[in-house]
């Protein structure tokens, strides 16, 4: 058996990353769009968006994640656990991206019935693809120093498919679809189902599992459930994941709200001119009708100001990530983790300070948000990681998918109740799709959500973490005590 001194190849922590780039391309749009797809877009009531989103997130994600889990540890087969799941719902959950940013055309409880199964199906296969494929990242290897580094490749990946999305989706939805947002949607829903397809494959085929429970280790799933509710770092992470998705979910789906109703429209316009985007797409549009293609940059501002203020943020998360490893390495998980988190939420508090015109403060405060919560985000996903490694060591059993439910749960749990909350603040503020000019009732709601709403949840998030327990002497203990017993 292998050891926990096994070393992952660059080719190998590449294709492993190539699976949250699938998975974050369909993650991110649902973060930032799915609440605005079927408000705007698909023309569902407030209401209805609410329900489809609550109920389908509940069911297939809060719900299903655990089962998953429970499923995935007992899977055994010549490729491993973790990584066939990868292989089996690939085709499926292509389709169902395909099928749940479509618009048929039914009567107004058609279009509820028809998200609602589309969703419910989005959801689940997603829980199923991508709970197998966080806890493969558990058994590739038992180096903790080499899940920071494994960490970091992927969250490299993540912030590329947050980059495509947050910051190109919208203007190429409404270059592709010629101004008919529904038709975008759907044509570049279908492209990322195709390439999510390539990149699970990729995944399947570059990565082995190398951590094996001793056969004298399995357990039943009533064992695995009590041990979860025993392990105090696993209730304070699912804790931490649901509340950080809550943000996630709340300001990332309330920032296209913002800009094309609580932004000004001329200072942005003014800020767009005096960086030089402006121009920038001027030359483009010029260069490209020069070649013979028809290039068509969508000309409203909120648009293009929404994608570059996405992008500071995304660029510099970016920088954030190559600082992370090796801060925890030094430091710990758990400390940069919450000291950094802090940080970056005093920058997302500070937009309920800001006018309307105040476009260049609120990108620098956006930047500097990007800065330290990407410091945060490998370490997520490499603290859940190393609290399998916790159960193991106290337990002597190894259970890492229902381990890695926590963070399913969580996530999907977060993006639900977060997405729930935007749509709830819509609703509960006035908002009126057919309005070109809201209340200022709603305006001051949309203001209120993507600062002090959003702030809330990081807060209790990084206060949670005086409960966890596994501090950088004990990841040292953990690690050496395990590489011990499995040489053995």
């Amino acid at each position: 058996m292998s050891t926990i001194t096994d070393k992952l190849s660059v080719k190998e922590k590449i294709g492993y990353s190539l699976g949250d780039l699938a998975a974050n391309l369909v993650f991110q749009t649902l973060v930032t769009y799915i609440v605005f797809f079927y408000t705007d877009v698909y023309k569902l009531s407030n209401a209805s968006a609410q329900s489809v989103i609550f109920w389908c997130g509940i069911i297939g994600g809060v719900m299903f994640a655990p089962i998953m889990g429970a499923i995935a540890d007992r899977t055994n087969t010549r490729w491993g656990k973790y990584r066939p799941w990868v292989l089996w719902t690939a085709i499926p959950f292509a389709i169902c991206i395909f099928l749940t940013f479509s618009t048929p055309n039914f009567s107004e409880s058609g279009k509820v019935i028809y998200a609602f199964g589309t969703y419910l199906l989005l959801v689940a296969l997603y829980t199923a693809n991508n709970l197998p494929y966080a806890s493969l990242s558990g058994v590739l290897t038992g180096n903790m120093s080499e899940r920071n580094s494994l960490s970091a490749y992927r969250f490299v990946a993540v912030m590329v498919a947050q980059f495509i999305i947050q910051v190109l989706l919208y203007p190429i939805i409404l270059m592709v679809g010629d101004g008919d947002k529904a038709a975008g949607f759907e044509a570049v829903m279908s492209v990322f189902a195709v390439v999510g397809v390539i990149c699970f494959v990729i995944t399947f085929i570059t990565t082995k599992e190398r951590v094996v429970a001793p056969r004298d280790s399995e357990s039943r799933l009533s064992d695995d459930v009590k041990d979860l509710f025993h392990n105090v770092p696993w209730l304070v992470m699912l804790g931490v994941v649901i509340l950080v998705f809550v943000t996630l979910a709340l300001k990332g789906g309330m920032y296209i709200y913002y800009f094309n109703n609580f932004v000004d429209e001329p200072a942005l316009s003014g800020f767009l001119d005096d960086i030089g985007f402006n121009g920038f797409i001027t030359w483009l549009t010029a260069f490209f009708g020069g070649m013979g293609f028809d290039f068509r940059w969508p000309d409203e501002p909120s648009a293009s100001g929404f994608g570059l203020f996405n992008g500071g943020g995304i660029l510099f998360m970016i920088v954030g990530i190559g600082l992370s490893k090796p801060l925890a390495d030094r430091f710990g998980k758990r400390n940069i983790f919450g000291i950094f988190l802090v940080l970056s939420t005093l920058f997302v508090l500070a937009f309920v300070a800001f006018p309307p015109d105040a476009v260049g403060t609120m990108f620098i405060s956006q930047i500097l948000h990007g800065f330290f919560y990407g410091i945060t985000i490998p370490l997520l996903w490499a603290m859940i990681a190393d609290v399998a490694d916790y159960s193991e060591w106290k337990n002597n059993r190894r259970a890492t998918a229902i381990i890695f439910s926590a963070m399913i749960l969580g996530l999907k749990g977060g993006l639900t109740i977060g997405s729930t909350i935007a749509a709830v603040i819509l609703n509960s503020y006035g908002y009126d799709s057919d309005l070109n000019i809201q209340s200022e009732s709603t305006v001051t709601g949309i203001k209120l959500a993507v600062s002090v709403y959003a702030a809330i949840p990081f807060f209790i998030a990084a206060a949670s973490l005086f409960f966890y327990k596994i501090n950088k002497t004990m990841e040292n203990t953990i690690e050496s005590e395990l590489a011990a017993r499995r040489i053995s």
